[in-house]
């Protein structure tokens, strides 16, 4: 790492130092690093008549984000009439699946030891200094003198309680308690976070509650999220709330309140809510065919009526300033419960072609695309399946909670750079397929034309870019140009003065499947320092591995990935490409030698070959993915590519793409691993069948 990188890191570190001294006399910004959705509790959920009077109840939960001071939220949000609390305490949890605590303090409520909650009502308890870090497990007592009827909590806890007879709140080991699997009366926990923080609330239905995780698993999509935020500094203020309810509509009550009716209690109303990821509608379709088929008009209505719910949700949580992700309705073919028919899945696929492309939410995650079976898109990935047909295994539940890309909730942490930065996502009203382009082996690739220099090939590439308002990212090679360093030097100042970003590609441009993993990171860094210097005030840490090679074997690949990821980097993935730089040494022969013929020729191959390969990634994105994705392009700064930009530039355009930047490019989804390098490998690249269409004969070699 250079010194110019630890300096950087070191003044990151006193901003954040100074930030939070200033934080100190303020009042403190709430924000919910747990929580869970209040129903009422019937049945076998509720405390039995034995358990439900002058008892400890021990609830045990895991924080996302930490911090020093917290305070708890209890809910008699469906009692008929007021519930008594007679005394509380926190601590930590010593050992999960027991009651055993360890570290602990009582809580108070206005200054006194018990209190009464109002029917319906919910009250916090008095802030307390009382430190955990982001992840850790804490145990919350309560003495119930009597509890409420009806009872209010969570019955889908997927953690172990425990009830004793008496007062025992404080007591570390509840010896004799009896275990349960739900919760009572507990609505949240907050932390004091500074004041950027913030929470994301994932509210849906039973897969948002997490059906099928066993207790003390936290294996919930939204705990596989969470622990994605609190494992990078970027985000580690970032708290999660899971507001699922298992068998939970958005339209009609049914296991808990419908969702219009209780989306401003669980989002609205929690403290420090900057975003909320919506996934909801399936136990709607499936409800609606479950006894006996429904009419055209019936499968109509209830289509626009959920479009309708969406946008209700979605006004009222923008009218509080928070921001809402659609997670499209992912398949439920063969499930034996709703036995889903052609028509249900029509209405399915109506609902996410509206939340992908109506614009109605700020942004979308494709659960549907990441969890179906590409053979049957109208099921779940039998890798990802439970066994039911309508709830994901533990290994889909961590690949959902993968498929949130970090990125969405970079407006809430301070300005940082690299692999920490906030990466814009695409807008979500724009169908059209896009295209990142990226220039590599700044300042110099190729051959040049008599009289041609390498900084008239960037200021006729930069110049073209801007012509049609077509964003670029360049990558630097440092070691090249030196055979010109001063016609490098103003080159790579003419597309610093273009307002176009660059990244690393090392600096002597070493394979790493030939060089190995620990040469590649020094050439690596040894890019960065000259790198750092012209690309000042920019986030010049995406990375573009040279030859596009990985390594060769996963155990170089995983090497290389680890130092990138320790160096703050991304990767700029490449989707698309046409061996752009195959042009450049013989346009400058046959320019040399005035050959317009054969210039004539290499235009019309460029041309060709690079609509074959738009063509063949959207075959590719489509057979693998089902979709288009925003694609990366690979060029060169070469002497023929500046010659070709304008006319290459409106072929993507009459072709109907549209251009868009690198970091909006990798928002999407399916460069995760690009972006997130704690993730394994390899980095997306759409390689594979349908092949590139052969080309229309050799170039041109009568100039050579």
């Amino acid at each position: 790492m250079t010194k110019w990188l630890s300096g950087a890191l070191a003044l990151t570190v006193l901003t954040v130092a100074s930030a939070d001294a200033r934080d100190a006399g303020r009042a403190p910004h709430w924000i919910g690093s747990w929580g869970s959705s209040q129903m009422v509790v019937e049945g076998d959920n509720a405390l039995p008549a034995d358990r439900a009077a002058a008892i400890t109840l021990r609830q045990v939960v895991r924080l996302s984000a930490g911090g020093t001071r917290m305070r708890i939220r209890l809910s008699n949000a469906f009692g008929t009439r007021p519930l008594a609390i007679g005394a509380g305490h926190v601590a930590h949890a010593a050992a999960l699946g027991t009651p055993r605590i360890d570290r602990g303090v009582r809580l108070t409520f206005a200054g006194r030891a018990d209190a009464v909650i109002p029917a319906g009502a919910e009250i916090y308890s008095d802030p307390v200094a009382f430190g955990a870090e982001a992840g850790a497990d804490l145990a919350v007592s309560l003495y119930l003198p009597d509890a409420a009827a009806p009872q209010t909590g969570h019955p889908g806890s997927r953690a172990t309680s425990f009830t004793l007879a008496g007062e025992h709140v404080a007591d570390p080991d509840l010896a004799g308690a009896t275990p349960t699997t739900h919760w009572y009366a507990l609505a949240d926990i907050e932390v004091a976070g500074s004041a950027n923080a913030g929470t994301v609330v994932a509210i849906g239905d039973s897969i948002t509650d997490g059906y099928g995780v066993k207790p003390e698993r936290n294996t919930r999509w939204p705990d596989v999220l969470a622990a994605r935020l609190r494992a990078s500094t970027a985000t580690r203020a970032i708290g999660v709330v899971n507001a699922g309810i298992g068998g939970n509509r958005m339209l009609l009550d049914g296991l808990g309140p419908n969702l219009l009716a209780r989306f401003d209690r669980d989002v609205i109303a929690r403290s420090g809510v900057r975003w909320a990821i919506l996934l909801e509608g399936v136990n709607d379709l499936g409800v609606l065919t479950r006894e006996a088929p429904a009419t055209p008009a019936q499968h109509a209505a209830i289509v626009a009526q959920i479009k309708a719910g969406y946008t209700q949700v979605v006004a009222r949580a923008h009218a509080h300033g928070i921001k809402v992700i659609g997670g499209t309705v992912m398949p439920f073919g063969g499930n034996t419960y709703y036995h889903p028919g052609a028509e249900t899945e029509a209405d399915r696929q109506a609902i996410n072609a509206f939340i992908r492309t109506s614009g109605t939410f700020d942004a979308v995650v494709d659960f549907d695309r990441v969890m179906r079976d590409p053979a049957h898109p109208d099921r779940l990935s039998p890798a990802y399946d439970s066994g039911d047909h309508l709830h994901p295994s533990e290994a889909g539940y961590r690949v959902m909670g993968s498929a949130v890309p970090l990125s969405l909730f970079g407006g809430a942490t301070r300005p940082v750079i690299g692999a920490l930065a906030p990466v814009p996502v695409l807008p979500a009203a724009d169908p059209r397929p896009a295209i990142a382009l990226t220039f590599d082996d700044i300042p110099a690739h190729g051959p040049l034309a008599p009289g041609q220099s390498r900084t008239d090939v960037i200021r006729s590439i930069t110049t073209a870019l801007a012509a049609a308002r077509a964003p670029a990212f360049g990558f630097l090679n440092a070691g090249f140009g030196l055979d010109t360093p001063a016609d490098s030097a103003k080159a790579i100042a003419a597309w610093r003065a273009a307002g176009l970003p660059l990244g690393n590609h090392s600096y002597s441009h070493g394979n790493l499947a030939t060089v190995g993993a620990a040469a590649f990171a020094a050439d690596v860094a040894r890019n960065e320092a000259p790198l750092a210097t012209v690309a000042k005030g920019t986030d010049w840490h995406w990375f573009r591995y040279p030859f596009l090679s990985e390594g060769g074997t996963p155990l170089v690949r995983d090497a290389a990935r680890a130092s990138l990821k320790a160096g703050g980097y991304r990767v700029a993935a490449v989707t698309m490409s046409f061996d752009d730089f195959k042009w450049n040494a013989p346009y400058a022969a046959c320019a040399a030698k005035r050959d317009t013929a054969a210039i004539t020729q290499l235009e019309t191959r460029f041309l060709a070959d690079a609509r074959s390969a738009a063509l063949a990634s959207q075959a590719r994105a489509k057979a693998q993915l089902g979709r288009d994705v925003p694609y990366v392009l690979l060029m060169h700064v070469g002497s023929f590519d500046a010659r070709m930009m304008p006319r290459l530039l409106d072929l993507y355009r009459t072709m109907g793409f549209r251009f868009v930047t690198l970091q909006e490019a990798e928002a999407d989804p399916y460069y995760t691993a690009a972006v997130d390098l704690s993730l394994p490998g390899p980095t997306p690249s759409l390689s594979g069948p349908p092949t590139l269409p052969p080309a229309a004969g050799p170039l041109p070699t009568s100039c050579a």
